[in-house]
């Protein structure tokens, strides 16, 4: 996915006005490709990634990132006022539903006075301009399948609900924007295109972790169901 939010992002790592961070901390740092990105661009920098799983790393890490293993439904152990950004993506599918305040103000509370929170998450509810993305269409199935199967434990709204969220936790200048990531083709320029999501992998292995384990365990969809469903989406949206 880091590929795909590079290219959607126009390869921008920050989008606060920060010219010389001194402490990034990375909630869910996953594969740490974000992390490793931001320790290059900013040598200087401080960079903490913290994730529930310990991902396979390489063994030449930039000396200015720790990777750590964290639980962030747990309250934060960091110092206060101590990171100029949190950085925190794809956490839907990890915070409880009923952590997200909580969650927040732990980010809060590490952030030294006029540091930024920056959040990016994806709201799996399927859509089209144009009405063609039917009720029943395969695309529109898994997303609503998705989504059911998080709940209760997780929130799928989280991402429609963040702006909110940070004002009511304390948070000032908060801006939330939407930016539409194409799952098929379109027809109005390259940047909207998906070709690059048809000829990139790596597109397709998040979108299998995601849903699997939600899937699996709150529908009675077996592994060749879900394996049939998955291919049957991606040929429909030209993507297989």
């Amino acid at each position: 996915m880091h590929h795909i939010f590079n290219m959607m992002f126009e390869n921008r790592l920050l989008f606060p006005p920060i010219p010389r961070p001194r402490r990034i901390l990375e909630c869910g740092s996953g594969s740490a490709s974000w992390a490793m990105e931001v320790t290059e661009q900013y040598p200087e920098c401080e960079v903490i990634g913290i994730d529930v799983y310990p991902y396979p790393m390489p063994d030449d890490l930039p000396a200015n990132l720790d990777l750590q293993v964290d639980d962030l439904n747990s309250p934060s152990t960091f110092p206060s006022n101590y990171f100029d950004l949190v950085h925190s993506r794809m956490m839907a599918g990890g915070i409880h539903a009923n952590r997200w305040l909580n969650y927040m103000g732990d980010i809060l509370r590490v952030l030294r006075p006029g540091g930024w929170c920056q959040m990016v998450e994806l709201y799996f509810n399927v859509q089209s301009d144009n009405g063609t993305l039917t009720a029943n269409h395969a695309l529109q199935v898994w997303s609503q399948s998705y989504m059911q199967s998080m709940q209760p434990f997780k929130d799928p709204r989280a991402p429609l609900r963040l702006q909110n969220w940070m004002t009511q936790t304390g948070f000032v200048e908060v801006e939330s924007r939407v930016v539409n990531l194409p799952l098929s083709g379109w027809s109005n320029g390259a940047k909207s295109d998906c070709q690059a999501l048809r000829e990139n992998p790596s597109y397709l292995k998040p979108q299998q972790i995601l849903e699997t384990t939600p899937l699996g365990r709150r529908t009675d969809l077996t592994s060749t169901d879900y394996c049939h469903r998955s291919q049957y989406i991606l040929s429909r949206n030209g993507l297989a």
